[in-house]
């Protein structure tokens, strides 16, 4: 197997960390060599906020990586979320030299490095670039322009970018550990590899990625990527809430939350109780299931409700053919979709993964996506850009190490 098919993708996540090992096929498929993860420590709102505890917690996961794969692990794909990301859509230009008129390889890169004359805030850095539209002369819908004949190249953009201190503790937590970065990528990004096929794109698709701190979206319309954000509310914030309104801890609260609640109200028996059993430092108890219910119900209700603010300013819920998939911890919680389905008012899928093979559980949970998304964004990418790509991505990168 060649080294360069191998590909590990590293989220590092407000709940958890997690490496995925894979090696990618030229048929477009991924093989899942194995799984590594660990509780996640020194991590807020998907932000490093103790740097040593977190690289503590990278290297634990990285080496369940390694012994689950049989991978010695010399560089990462790694995601980023936080609600410091933003995003915008802008036209870069680029007018073809007199002395030739075929379109080449550089000219992409200019085109490129025009749409980048954006204003972004002085503190953030550029983490994507994200192709929408060529435009040759004038003409759209051009699929690839490189050898084409023309006077001029222009290009629809979707630009992420974000503080990059805070992009360059991520990467200096893994550096620590004598790991490489090859990219980083945003998180609903890497997931939406995993979630879309090309169809979905083309008519339409909304991915939510509901983690522990934060729910990030991304928004594909006519196959292209319009709009991405990422907002300081997750699953976290329910357990907090289970763990303050039933007075108790908040690692049963989490528990609870996955395994006896739901956001469906009235569905419940009159006086149906959920039994907890003592544990160490901790006294049984018996709770009444509705209550539980209740605020599982109204924190996920305001966070979909936040969401959907977000989307009606830009118009985008009448643009989504294919409708909603959620991602994420969060959309493990009984009948989160149904609920979202009532908010959105559109169909809504929970996470399901296309053309990903090897160890079956890792794909079908959806704690996973967004990192085995990155195996499967690093493979697009091979595929799309020349020969050379990662080398040159990794030098960009030096702006933040």
């Amino acid at each position: 197997m060649a080294s360069e098919d191998i590909v590990v993708g590293l989220e590092i996540g407000t709940s958890k960390i997690c490496a995925v090992v894979g090696e990618t096929r030229r048929d477009g498929s991924v093989k899942i060599l194995g799984v590594g993860q660990s509780p996640s420590r020194g991590v807020r709102k998907g932000e490093i906020v103790d740097f040593e505890t977190a690289g503590k917690c990278v290297r634990e996961a990285l080496a369940d990586a390694e012994e689950k794969s049989d991978v010695m692990i010399r560089s990462v794909l790694l995601a980023v979320t936080g609600s410091h990301i933003g995003s915008l859509n802008n036209r870069g230009s680029v007018d073809i030299p007199e002395d030739r008129e075929e379109i080449c390889e550089e000219d992409f890169e200019e085109v490129q490095a025009a749409a980048r004359e954006v204003s972004i805030p002085p503190a953030n850095q550029f983490v994507h670039s994200v192709l929408q539209h060529y435009y040759v002369d004038g003409q759209d819908g051009v699929l690839n322009p490189i050898g084409m004949m023309g006077r001029k190249l222009e290009a629809d953009f979707h630009i992420i970018h974000g503080v990059g201190t805070r992009i360059k503790n991520s990467i200096r937590c893994v550096k620590e550990l004598d790991i490489n970065v090859e990219a980083v990528v945003f998180a609903p990004l890497a997931a939406a590899q995993v979630m879309l096929d090309l169809n979905q794109k083309n008519l339409g698709a909304l991915v939510i990625d509901m983690g522990g701190g934060t729910s990030g979206y991304i928004v594909y319309i006519d196959g292209a990527v319009k709009y991405s954000r990422c907002l300081a509310v997750g699953g976290d914030h329910i357990t907090n809430d289970i763990s303050l309104g039933l007075r108790i801890p908040m690692a049963r609260a989490e528990r609870l939350k996955i395994e006896e609640g739901s956001v469906l109200l009235g569905q419940s028996r009159p006086g149906d109780r959920v039994v907890l059993k003592d544990e160490t430092g901790f006294s049984g108890r018996e709770l009444d299931r509705e209550m539980l219910n209740t605020i599982i119900h109204c924190r996920v209700r305001e966070i979909f409700e936040l969401l959907k603010r977000d989307f009606e300013k830009g118009n985008i819920l009448h643009f989504l053919g294919s409708g909603l998939l959620l991602t994420g911890g969060c959309s493990l919680i009984k009948g989160i979709d149904q609920l979202a389905e009532e908010v959105f008012g559109m169909p809504v899928h929970l996470s399901h993964s296309h053309t990903v093979g090897g160890i079956t559980s890792p794909f079908e949970n959806p704690q996973f996506s967004t990192a085995i998304g990155l195996v499967k964004y690093a493979q697009a990418m091979q595929g799309e850009k020349p020969r050379g790509w990662f080398s040159r991505f990794s030098r960009k990168l030096r702006i933040f190490g």
